[in-house]
């Protein structure tokens, strides 16, 4: 069962990666998962504070859209806001 587990069987570096591609990435392994529902219930009820789990990210114990990388907003995210 492990082998279809891609959190079992990538670098789990990648579910906490800081850069906006990485996390992508584990998003889209997520999506392969066989357990993605239950990964997802499970961090909800424990309120996972950061990370990938069940194909969705987690910042600040809150499910978001997409992770911002670190440093400045780009100038098309500031003039939309």
């Amino acid at each position: 069962m492990d082998t279809l587990l891609p959190c079992r069987t990538h670098d789990p570096e990648l579910w906490f990666a800081e850069h906006t591609t990485q996390v992508e990435q584990a998003k889209a392994l997520c999506r392969t998962c066989p357990l993605i529902d239950g990964c997802l219930a499970g961090a909800l009820e424990r309120q996972e504070p950061w990370g990938v789990w069940g194909g969705e990210v987690f910042v600040d114990g809150a499910v978001v859209a997409r992770k911002r990388g670190r440093g400045r907003p780009r100038k098309s995210e500031t003039v939309a806001a």
